[in-house]
């Protein structure tokens, strides 16, 4: 076991202690702990604070909270934050709205390489079972279960890892919700850019600085799985400003923002 990095588990949430309480059910099923998770928590209520509170007396492993003010959606600032306080050299990055399969931190760790970053899909739990899951804290999910899309991905076949390739260039299966790199390109590339507004982005709009300092990607496939609970889809109104920002970061090759995760450090 001691051959895998040190490992920091990160997610953002916002006021939906209900997802984030199977989120941390299934931290504690992981077949390997990563060394502690953060909660970037993007100024929700006080029910989301005691929460945590109840999981970090049944946590074997730190689990800490970083709050600020509700000002908007600023997921790039609380996760910036959260990852300043990271003692992992390694960053496993899941969603708040996300429940992971038992070797999902397993997975991540055994695919862990140098220059690289990891990225997984998810399978979609749908609306019609939330209530069931919720009130059964159901976290674990197989190929026949009725309620879910994307089945497919429910499968784990380890070993076909052997055979992942390497992207040069950051795919459009990107998602921010199932991705792992070490904290150290992170720190290099600023982390996640605090001028984007609003929903969206900023994961992919890092991993591309990432990309540009020579970093390539590998996808997780048949490991590494994530159940994603249904939401509605946020807002969507300053997208186009955020996609200008990725153009602009892709295509004149930016390493570096101005407003990143320094302002923490």
């Amino acid at each position: 076991m001691s051959s895998f990095p040190s490992s920091s588990l990160v997610t953002p949430t916002y006021n939906w202690p209900q997802a984030l309480e199977l989120l941390l059910e299934s931290v504690l099923n992981q077949s390997i702990l990563p060394n502690e998770v953060l909660i970037a928590d993007d100024g929700s209520r006080e029910e989301t604070k005691v929460l945590i509170e109840k999981y970090q007396k049944l946590f074997p492993i730190p689990l800490i909270h970083i709050w600020h003010e509700d000002n908007g959606n600023q997921k790039p600032k609380i996760m910036n934050k959260a990852i300043a306080q990271a003692k992992g050299d390694y960053i496993i990055e899941i969603d708040g709205d996300i429940i992971m399969n038992r070797y999902f931190v397993e997975d991540h760790l055994k695919n862990a390489e140098k220059g690289v970053y990891l990225f997984g899909s998810r399978v979609n739990i749908q609306a019609a079972i939330l209530d069931e899951i919720f009130k059964n804290k159901t976290i674990h999910f197989g190929l026949f279960d009725k309620g879910i899309k994307k089945r497919g991905r429910t499968l784990r076949i380890p070993f076909l890892m052997k055979f992942a390739k390497y992207y040069e260039n950051r795919s459009g299966k990107l998602r921010g919700c199932n991705m792992s790199f070490w904290r150290e390109d992170f720190i290099k590339v600023n982390g996640f850019n605090e001028g984007l507004v609003g929903w969206g982005i900023d994961d992919s709009e890092m991993i591309q600085r990432l990309h540009n300092i020579g970093i390539k990607g590998k996808r997780l496939k048949y490991a590494g799985i994530a159940y994603h609970i249904y939401h509605k889809e946020q807002s969507k109104s300053h997208i186009e400003i955020n996609n200008e920002i990725e153009k602009e970061t892709t295509e004149k090759k930016l390493t570096f923002i101005e407003k990143g995760i320094n302002q923490y450090l």
